[in-house]
C-alpha cells in the first residue's frame, strides 16, 4: 500500500475555470475609501419628515399630486370646523342647561332660606306679642318656616360641592339654627309664665338670627355668582368655530373656482355638496346661537334681575316687620344714637329697612326698581300693590308709634297685631308680602320660559354639526377623487 508523499504537488488533473472580472458600470463612482484603507462611510439616514416633505414637493409638481393635497386640506378644514363647533356648542348647551336646572334653582333655594329664616323670626316676635297663648296660625307659620329652611339647607349642603364659601355658610347655618330654635323655646316658656326674662331671650334669639341672616345672605350671593358664571359660559359667541367655518367655506369656493378654470366645468358635485354642508352648519351655528343668546339674555334681564330685586324687597319687608315687633317687645331696652339723640334700636332698623324697601314716597328703592324691571302688566300690577300697601303700612306704623310714645302700650299693640277693624300694621305687612310673592311667581315663570327658549335654540346643534361635517368632508374627498379618476 502506497501513500502520496507529504508536501508534494497536486496530482495532475483538469484545471478549474476562472471567473471573469466585472466590468465597470456606467455612471457608478467608486465608494470613497476610509482613512488608512478602512471601509467606506455609510451615508446618514434621512428623517421620515424630510422624506415626506420631499415626496410632497415632488407630488406637488404634478396635477394629480396637487389635487390630492387640495382634497386632504379641504377634508381637514371641514372636519376641524365640525369638531370645534361640536365642542364649543356642547359647552354652551351644557351651561344653558345648568342655568335652567341647576344654578338658578339653587339661587332660588338660597333666597328661600334667607326668606324663611327672616319670616320665622317675624312670626316668633308676633307670637310673643300675642301673649302666653300664641295664635295657632302664627305657631304654624313659624314651624313651617323652620322646616323649609332645614330642607333647603340640606339641598344646599348637597350641591355646595367644592365651593368653600357656600359650604362654610351652610355649615354655619346648620350649627346656628338649633341654637336659635332653642332660644325661641326658652322665650316662649318664660312668656307663658309672664316672666320678663322671655323678652331678653327673644332679643338674644334675634341677635342670633341676624348672624344667621348674614350667613344666608352670603350663601345667596355665592349662588348668584355661580348663576352669573353659567350665563357667562353659555352666551359668548363661538368665534373659533365661526372663524374656521368661514375659512373652510372660502377654501371650498376657491377649489371649485380652480376646478372651473382648469376644466371649464361649472360644478363638481362633491365639492358643491361639501360647500352646502359647511354653509348649513355655519348658518345653523350663527342663527341658533344668536337665538339662544337672545333667550338667555332675556331670561337674565327680565327674569333673574327681577327675581333678585323682588327677593331683596321681600326680605327687607320681613326684617322691617320683625324690627317693628321687637320695638314693642324691648320697649326701649336697647337704644342707638341718631344725630346725638338716643332712639329705640329696633325702630331705627325698621326705618332703615322701609327706606330700602320703598323710599320716602314708596316709588323708589327696591320696589321702584322692581317696577321698572317688570316688562308686562302682569308683572307691574303686584309691584304697584306692594308700593301702595307699603305707604299704608308706614302710616299705620306712625300711629302705633305715637300711641306707644304717649305711654298707651295696649293701643300701640292693637295697632300692630290687632284685628282688621283696627287696621293693624300686621295686615299691611301681609298684603305687601302676598303682593311680592305673586310678583316673584310671575317672574319665575317668565325666567323659565325665556331660559327654556334659549336652551332649546341649541338643541341638536352639536350632533348635527358633527354629522354634517363628516358628510361634507367625505363629499369633498369624493369630489376630488372624481377629478383624479380622469388621470387614470
Amino acid at each position: 500500500m502506497t501513500y502520496p508523499p507529504n508536501g508534494g504537488a497536486a496530482p495532475p488533473g483538469p484545471a478549474l475555470p476562472t471567473m471573469p472580472a466585472i466590468p465597470p458600470q456606467p455612471g457608478a463612482s467608486p465608494a470613497p475609501a476610509g482613512p488608512s484603507g478602512s471601509p467606506p462611510a455609510v451615508p446618514a439616514r434621512r428623517t421620515a419628515w424630510a422624506e415626506g416633505v420631499d415626496r410632497l414637493r415632488t407630488a406637488a409638481t404634478t396635477e394629480p399630486g396637487r389635487l390630492r393635497i387640495i382634497g386632504a386640506v379641504l377634508a381637514l378644514l371641514v372636519v376641524a370646523f365640525g369638531a370645534v363647533t361640536t365642542w364649543e356648542m356642547s359647552e354652551r348647551s351644557a351651561a344653558a342647561d345648568d342655568v335652567l336646572h341647576r344654578s338658578q334653582p339653587l339661587s332660588r333655594d338660597a333666597a328661600d332660606i334667607y326668606r324663611s329664616l327672616a319670616d320665622a323670626n317675624t312670626a316668633a316676635s308676633s307670637g310673643f306679642l300675642a301673649g302666653g297663648q300664641e295664635p295657632a296660625g302664627v305657631v304654624e307659620r313659624y314651624e313651617r318656616d323652620i322646616r323649609t329652611a332645614s330642607e333647603k339647607l340640606a339641598t344646599a349642603a348637597t350641591n355646595s360641592g367644592s365651593d368653600p364659601a357656600s359650604a362654610a355658610a351652610v355649615a354655619k347655618l346648620n350649627k346656628l339654627l338649633p341654637e336659635y330654635t332653642g332660644l325661641i323655646e326658652r322665650a316662649r316658656a318664660n312668656n307663658r309664665q309672664g316672666l320678663p326674662l322671655g323678652g331678653a331671650y327673644l332679643r338674644y334669639a334675634n341677635d342670633k338670627m341676624q348672624t344667621m341672616l348674614d350667613a344666608a345672605e352670603q350663601l345667596y350671593k355665592e349662588e348668584n355668582e355661580r348663576l352669573r358664571a353659567d350665563y357667562d359660559d353659555a352666551t359668548p359667541y363661538p368665534w373659533a368655530a365661526i372663524g374656521i367655518g368661514v375659512l373652510a367655506l372660502a377654501a371650498l369656493v376657491w377649489a371649485q373656482r380652480r376646478n372651473y378654470h382648469r376644466t371649464n366645468r361649472v360644478f363638481n358635485h362633491g365639492l358643491v355638496a361639501a360647500t352646502a354642508a359647511s354653509a348649513v352648519v355655519l348658518l345653523w351655528l350663527l342663527v341658533g346661537h344668536t337665538m339662544a343668546r337672545a333667550g338667555l339674555d332675556d331670561s337674565y334681564d327680565h327674569g333673574v334681575r327681577s327675581l333678585n330685586v323682588l327677593n331683596d324687597a321681600r326680605i327687607a319687608s320681613l326684617k322691617a316687620r320683625g324690627n317693628e315687633n321687637l320695638t314693642l317687645v324691648s320697649r326701649g331696652a336697647e337704644t342707638r344714637e341718631v344725630g346725638g339723640v338716643p332712639k329705640d334700636k329696633f325702630d331705627v332698623e325698621y326705618q332703615s329697612q322701609m327706606e330700602q324697601l320703598g323710599g320716602a314716597e314708596g316709588g323708589t328703592g327696591l320696589l321702584g326698581t322692581a317696577a321698572s324691571l317688570a316688562d308686562d302688566a302682569a308683572g307691574r300690577q303686584p309691584v304697584a300693590e306692594a308700593i301702595k300697601n307699603v305707604k299704608d303700612w308706614k302710616n299705620r306704623h306712625q300711629a302705633a308709634r305715637a300711641a306707644d310714645d304717649s305711654g298707651d302700650y295696649e293701643t300701640a299693640l292693637e295697632k300692630v297685631i290687632g284685628t282688621k277693624d283696627q287696621e293693624p300694621t300686621d295686615e299691611s305687612f301681609d298684603q305687601v308680602d302676598d303682593a311680592l310673592k305673586t310678583a316673584l311667581d310671575h317672574e319665575q315663570t317668565e325666567f323659565e320660559a325665556a331660559a327654556e327658549h334659549g336652551r332649546n335654540a341649541m338643541t341638536g346643534l352639536p350632533v348635527g354639526a358633527a354629522v354634517l361635517a363628516v358628510l361634507g368632508a367625505a363629499a369633498a374627498v369624493l369630489g376630488i377623487g372624481r377629478r383624479l379618476s380622469e388621470y387614470r
